[in-house]
């Protein structure tokens, strides 16, 4: 239960962070496969699930909670490093993810699907922005309606492989707001801040509905195409991945590298490594069933 809170934790973090793929964490800490299999079939199994689930899901709230504004000191103070720290992360778990596909023959919709997601991950970080709009929140119906529209899109991209969930709601000009009011709730609950709290309902409650939403619909589209297509699933997850270190790096845009930071960097990376490695294994262990 330990490993899989700590697991939940890296995510959380990976999830708050422009430019870090939560979906690329759960690949990388094992856990992928089981986890949207726990999601899919939460009603078929749901003592088994909720097993699974639950300290994962702890793991993520305190991650996005209690880490949150140490990893924002951390990019602000040592920005180069903690991009390190993430990379390392990803490459100490990456033998485990080729497991799923070692022995097995290369084809050519295997390469397709290793070319394809690679060049998505460079292209969006060399082609994305690097901030966006403050949008409104509050206000009338239609703020809610797009909260839950911007919940749906964020959910999904944050539990696919090498998307940055963070970066989309940047894009989309909501996540600089979201991130403060995140900050501003719980500050709110913890003073007893009544109307604070409830101005905070208005804007998680109906863009908590559409992440719970967006995560049930998109998990159940990711375990058919695992179900169908698993080897051209996991090439382009492996195609995700290896692109992911180059793509944190180029979205940094080099901020705070020099000499002693590239030092410390290494040695970020090294520990990110070891963690990701004493974190990762597990599922990504399972072996993949015969394409037809």
């Amino acid at each position: 239960m330990l490993k899989q809170i700590l697991s939940g934790v890296v995510i959380g973090v990976a999830n708050i962070i422009p430019g870090v793929s939560g979906g690329t964490m759960m690949v990388a800490m094992g856990i992928y496969d089981k986890l949207i299999s726990s999601i899919t079939g939460l009603f078929k199994e749901f003592k088994k699930s909720v097993r699974f689930l639950l300290p994962v899901g702890i793991g993520m709230v305190l991650g996005i909670v209690v880490l949150s504004k140490l990893i924002a000191i951390m990019f602000d103070v040592i920005p180069f490093q903690t991009n390190c720290l993430f990379i390392g992360l990803i490459i100490g778990s990456f033998p485990f993810i080729l497991k799923n596909v070692k022995g097995k023959s290369i084809k050519l919709q295997h390469i397709i699907a290793f070319l394809l997601f690679f060049g998505l991950v460079l292209g969006s970080a060399i082609f994305g922005e690097s901030s966006g709009t403050d949008a409104q929140l509050v206000g009338g119906i239609v703020p809610m309606v797009k909260l839950f529209g911007v919940g749906i899109i964020s959910s999904a991209t944050m539990i696919i492989p090498g998307v940055s969930g963070s970066m989309v709601l940047m894009l989309m000009g909501y996540y600089d707001v979201i991130i403060s009011n995140i900050s501003l709730f719980i500050e709110n609950v913890l003073t007893m801040n009544v109307e604070g709290i409830l101005m905070g309902l208005q804007i998680f409650i109906p863009f908590g509905l559409g992440i719970v939403f967006g995560v049930f619909a998109v998990a159940k589209v990711v375990e058919i195409i695992f179900q169908k297509f698993p080897l051209v699933a996991y090439w382009a997850i492996i195609g995700l991945i290896l692109a992911s270190p180059f793509a944190i790096l180029i979205a940094s845009r080099g901020e705070g590298f020099n000499i002693v930071s590239l030092i410390t960097g290494l040695l970020a990376a090294v520990v990110g490594g070891f963690i990701g490695n004493k974190l990762g294994g597990d599922e990504t262990e399972k072996e993949v069933k015969k394409e037809a």
